[in-house]
Formats: C-alpha cells, structure tokens, sequence
C-alpha cells in the first residue's frame, strides 16, 4: 500500500503529524509512506526512517519569486514528484487550500481515496474549501487534541482503532554521536523562551528567577530573530551559567532538544520537539489553550498553567526540580 501524508508546515504541527507514520505501520508493515513537508522541516521529517520519501514544498519561498524561470521549473518539477506514484491513500491532515492543491494534484490508483479534515479545531485556520480536493472528509470533535486529530481521521479511513500512546518514531538518544563545540558536555537546560506571538511568552523575571534556582546549572538560550536574540542576551546577562546560543539550522535545533537534560518553554514547536523525544521537559501555557498541544505521552512531560493564566515561578521551579530529582 502507497500512503501519501500532506502536512506542510508548521513546525509544531508537522511534529504532531509524525505518530501517523508509526500507527499506519504498525496495522500495515508493508505500507509506504511518503510526505510532503516544507523545505524548512525537511530535516526534522528525516528523523523518522520509517517516511519512504520526503517531498520538500517550498511556497513560503517561491511566492516570492514567482516571476523568476527557475523558481516556476520548481514548482513544475515540485508536482511531477507529487503525481510520480499512483496511491492507494492521500491524507491532507492540515486542511487548508494549499494543502488542498496538494493533494488534488495527487495521483490515486482505482478505488483509492483522498481523505481530510470534515471541519476545524478552535482556533485553527482551517479552510473550509479544502474538502473540495477530498474523497472523503473526516468530521472531529472541534476540542481534539493536536496529535488526535491526524491520528484519528487516518484511522477512520484505513479502519482502525486509535488506542496506543503517541509514537513518534524519533531515534533514542546515543551519548556516541558527534555533537557541535558549541553544545556543552555537561548536562544543561534549555530555555525555549521565544515565540512568534508576544502573549504566548512567559515574563522576562520569571526566566531569571528560575534561572537563579537551577544554578549552577548551565542554561542554553536559542533565538530565532533579531528580536528573541536581544531577548536571550538580555536574559543571559542576569542568569548564573547562562550562554545564548549561535543562529541554528533546524537540525541543530532539534539536536539542542534531544539532548537537554530539562527543557523548559511557551508553547512553540521546540518545546514540542523535546517533548516528542521524552526529555524532561515544562511545558508552559499563557495565551494558548493547554487542551490542543500539551505533551500527554509521557510522565516525563509537565504541563502548566493555561489560556489567560500563566504558571507562577513557583510552580516552574517545582515542576523542574521534580524532573530533575
């Protein structure tokens, strides 16, 4: 069986697709399962051998450059890849128009399907003319959790029940892998204090006074803009042992969460990096509801606070100190 998987972005999103990949496989070993993901995510996408082939979108770029005769031989050779096999399932499990395009574009064999979301989750950009592209259409209880959803929608079709923990299908950690010099020896904590939306973030004060409670523990700053650059600087200078890290490529980011000893973050897509991977891991919520995204797989997982009502430092330092004892 040929299963295509649509999922192109974002970051915590397609981390959220990846248990599919082990549920198909687990009811069908034999199945290939190939996903079309944007270039950005690529990397994180390859950490699963269990994907076949991995069909880099780059929207985010070509759009930019539309007019350019390289950038419209792209997109040509970006659907000849799409349309190379005749599949058996198509699965658009993000709903929106461009995934939609996707997967019309898809190529299925007689009597194969291709299945969507019926309807949204609160608060999601669901676009309703997606399930013009679809066979078939999926409805779910608008309040599904983020990981559920695609899980239960590709059950729904391949006739199967979701009754398993969250499998994500990430390579253990091994202590004999090349690390960068950048990247500590001794065992450290990360903080994923930034994010696209500033009421998601947690208050500046509370980063340093749990970072004065952990020391002299080593405390590990990633930044992906100017601004949470000036951010993590600004925190490093009141934090003991704290470092602010060099600009990342995904794959060093994920790198950074997969081996921390504690990670502590808002609700971004690094911290839902090293939850995938069972580290030790404080998952913080402030303006975002806690029922969509909080890590429920592992005890190795704390969730805090919720939409309007941010953990207190208290609770963090608990949290973290409990996952460290």
């Amino acid at each position: 069986m040929d299963i295509l998987l649509v999922r192109v972005s974002s970051l915590g999103d397609v981390l959220h697709n990846m248990p599919i990949v082990a549920d198909i496989r687990r009811h069908f070993p034999e199945a290939n399962i190939d996903w079309v993901v944007e270039e950005g995510y690529v990397s994180l996408v390859r950490q699963n051998p269990q994907v076949r082939h991995i069909i880099p979108f780059a929207l985010r770029r070509w759009r930019k450059h539309l007019g350019d005769k390289a950038v419209r031989a792209e997109v040509k050779q970006f659907f000849r890849r799409v349309r190379e096999v005749e599949y058996d399932y198509v699965f658009d499990t993000q709903g929106l128009l461009k995934t939609g395009i996707v997967m019309g574009a898809a190529r299925i064999r007689k009597g194969g399907q291709k299945v969507g979301l019926a309807n949204g989750s609160e608060g999601s950009g669901y676009e309703g003319i997606s399930r013009i592209f679809h066979t078939k259409s999926i409805p779910l209880d608008p309040r599904t959790h983020a990981v559920a959803r695609g899980r239960l929608v590709v059950a729904a079709a391949l006739g199967y029940a979701v009754d398993t923990p969250a499998d994500f299908g990430l390579p253990e950690l091994s202590l004999d892998e090349a690390k960068p010099d950048w990247l500590p020896a001794e065992p450290y904590a990360v903080y994923f204090h930034g994010t696209a939306r500033d009421a998601k973030k947690w208050a500046p004060a509370n980063w340093i006074a749990l970072g004065r409670e952990l020391a002299p523990m080593t405390i590990l700053l990633p930044w992906g803009s100017p601004k949470e650059k000036a951010e993590a600087e600004a925190l490093a200078a009141q934090i003991p042992n704290a470092r602010v890290l060099p600009k990342l490529s995904m794959a060093d980011a994920v790198l950074v969460a997969r081996r921390a000893r504690l990670a502590v973050g808002v609700d971004t897509g690094l911290t839902h990096i090293a939850a995938a991977y069972s580290r030790p891991v404080v998952e913080i919520y402030a303006d975002s509801p806690r029922w969509k995204t909080e890590g429920n797989w592992s005890p190795r997982i704390v969730n805090l606070g919720d939409k309007g009502s941010p953990p207190s430092v208290a609770e963090v330092v608990a949290a973290a100190k409990s996952l460290l004892a």
